[in-house]
């Protein structure tokens, strides 16, 4: 107390200028905060701009990127397998998706890609790679 009284400190002003300073510091958090959300908001409408939107409809052709595929690795291996038939569409890109053999599978949309050849030709373009093979 006797140091308090030697530099005459007014309690009263400290404590005020003590809450104002936090006041202050709180207002800096919520502009950054603000701030980072508008960032995040403007960036993320950004990137949307750059993803292509697909439409799918029933009865189309496809190509399935398959990434775990690592049995023969090479580098002009294609990861991109058959035409698949888009046998049934859902909201949010999701595709039911039929093979050759009847099997139905569903797959996100950003798995496959339209085929935009006929499927006679990928069947003599597979079957040109299996002879060259043996």
């Amino acid at each position: 107390m006797w140091a308090l009284k030697k530099l005459n400190l007014d309690w009263g002003a400290v404590s005020s200028q003590r809450v104002n300073d936090m006041n202050e510091l709180d207002e800096f958090r919520l502009k950054a905060y603000e701030s980072s959300a508008l960032y995040k908001e403007k960036m993320k409408k950004y990137h949307g701009q750059k993803i292509e939107k697909r439409e799918f409809a029933m009865g189309d052709l496809v190509l399935l990127f398959n990434s775990r595929l690592r049995l023969f690795l090479g580098k002009l291996k294609s990861k991109w397998t058959g035409t698949l038939i888009v046998t049934q569409v859902f909201p949010h890109e999701d595709v039911k998706l039929e093979n050759k053999e009847g099997t139905r599978f569903k797959v996100n949309g950003q798995r496959f890609k339209v085929y935009l050849g006929k499927e006679d030709s990928v069947q003599e373009v597979v079957e040109a790679y299996y002879i060259d093979e043996v």
